[in-house]
């Protein structure tokens, strides 16, 4: 264990074997870091926060202030944060809310880059990546294998499906479904993320239903959305992937599910 003479660990703390905190940095009472957790320098372990094994933190995170609520009561709520994430320079992950579920999870192998942010409550799969500036609002839930673009943001209650992927600059205020692409200041879907699918290797076979799925849901413009929907459950559900769309479409939500572009339409908004 190696632990800085400038660091400030609150009589409390539970550290790992192996941990390393650099200069400057502050632990609280109610922290836990797993065995081989490196805090850099300057960073902000705050709350009852417990990170997994091997996670890296770099300088200026600060990880498990309170929810940025007004009049809110962060007594008893947490931050849950798993093993092999790499969370760089100046990074804020926030404690769940007594309004919320009290906790915000963050799952394992996830890249937070520089300045991104979760807010309370979100819950976070494994291997997603941050690109610099991507931003989630509370509540937010995030699948594994999600990549959300530079300086992107996320709205409260949202949903970002498994293997989706958020581009640039843009703005999420409805669920995108599994496996989507979508981009635009208020996005909408361009396509499948058919890249992530043959790296995962999802069978040629499945990516082909779920291209049709997608044509018969999404691109044809002949009856209500709910019957395109039925149409396609009844055509290609068996196929994993598209019973998972389905699923993640017909499941309660707050927020509509991103609809596509017309064919035609401009793609850049």
């Amino acid at each position: 264990m190696k632990i800085h003479p400038t660091a400030i660990i609150e009589d409390g703390a539970v550290l790992g074997a192996d941990v390393e905190i650099g200069p400057f940095c502050t632990v609280s009472a109610l922290a836990k870091l797993g065995d081989g957790v490196r805090l850099i320098s300057h960073v902000a372990i705050m709350g009852e926060t417990s990170i997994g094994a091997r996670t890296v933190v770099h300088p200026g995170a600060v990880l498990g202030d309170e929810a940025q609520i007004h009049g809110n009561d962060s007594s008893g709520t947490r931050l849950e944060i798993g093993t092999d994430n790499v969370i760089r320079e100046g990074v804020t992950l926030h404690l769940g809310s007594q309004k919320g579920h009290g906790v915000t999870r963050v799952g394992s192998h996830n890249m937070f880059m520089a300045f991104t942010h979760a807010g309370h409550d979100c819950a976070i799969g494994d291997h997603v990546t941050f690109a610099n500036g991507a931003v989630l609002a509370g509540h937010v839930t995030v699948g594994d294998y999600v990549v959300l673009g530079g300086v992107s943001a996320v709205q409260q209650f949202g949903r970002i499906g498994r293997g989706a992927m958020l581009g640039g600059v843009s703005g999420a205020n409805e669920d995108i479904i599994p496996f989507g692409i979508a981009h635009g200041a208020h996005c909408k879907l361009a396509g499948l993320n058919i890249v992530g699918l043959k790296r995962r290797g999802v069978p040629r076979e499945n990516i082909h239903a779920l291209r049709h799925m997608y044509q018969t849901i999404f691109l044809d413009e002949a009856g209500h959305f709910s019957d395109r929907v039925a149409s396609a459950k009844a055509q290609f559900g068996g196929v994993p992937e598209v019973d998972e769309v389905i699923a993640f479409i017909e499941a309660p939500a707050r927020r509509p599910v991103c609809r596509a572009y017309w064919h035609g339409e401009a793609t850049l908004a």
